[in-house]
């Protein structure tokens, strides 16, 4: 951060694919006010044609006056470099976890306190886009079990810090903040 200025949580924005995750989270980012920077985590592949469409397609929703950074690995100096009068888009983590998945455990744990930490520390806004991969099946491979339970610990993580934390499923978009409680969070049965 290279402003001394208060903190902000995080905005979470978090569903299945193709659910207009993305698309809420550029709404919000337009409706900021701020100067828009989008994080684009994806890597280029010319070889995968499919992907290449993908990643157009977010292009094409972007309005030319946004910033684009790439950081399909290094999210901690984009976020240390940010300020006060920025808006953050990053999109998305699981794309950004697929590309950090070789790491130990041990390694990935430091890198998810440091990416904690700085969010935590952030006088940006920043709105992180999170895909929702363990409502189905279990993987049947190490790998897919591995990224599956990662993102979903990193998506829970983020979202104890963050404020607000949609939900868009369905073409629909559930403010969690304001519908559900924290899971850490007290309560007596009866409550609900």
């Amino acid at each position: 951060m290279t402003e001394s200025s208060s903190t902000r949580p995080p905005i979470l924005v978090t569903g299945p694919a193709r659910s207009g995750k993305s698309e809420w989270a550029e709404q919000l980012a337009m409706r900021s006010g701020k100067s828009v920077t989008y994080i684009a985590t994806a890597q280029v592949n010319p070889e995968d044609a499919e992907w290449q469409a993908r990643i157009l397609q977010h292009q094409r929703r972007r309005p030319p006056h946004w910033k684009t950074i790439a950081a399909p690995v290094d999210l901690l100096p984009v976020l240390q470099s940010s300020t006060l009068f920025d808006c953050l888009l990053i999109d998305s983590l699981g794309t950004w976890l697929a590309n950090v998945l070789d790491q130990d455990e041990a390694a990935w744990e430091q890198t998810v306190q440091a990416l904690l930490a700085e969010l935590e520390q952030t006088s940006s806004l920043v709105i992180l886009v999170a895909e929702e991969t363990g409502w189905g099946v279990v993987p049947a491979y190490p790998m897919g079990r591995l990224f599956r339970d990662r993102l979903g610990a990193l998506t829970r993580q983020v979202g104890q810090i963050a404020d607000p934390v949609y939900l868009v499923t369905g073409g629909h978009v559930l403010n969690l903040s304001e519908l559900g409680r924290p899971l850490n969070e007290s309560f007596n049965i009866g409550d609900e």
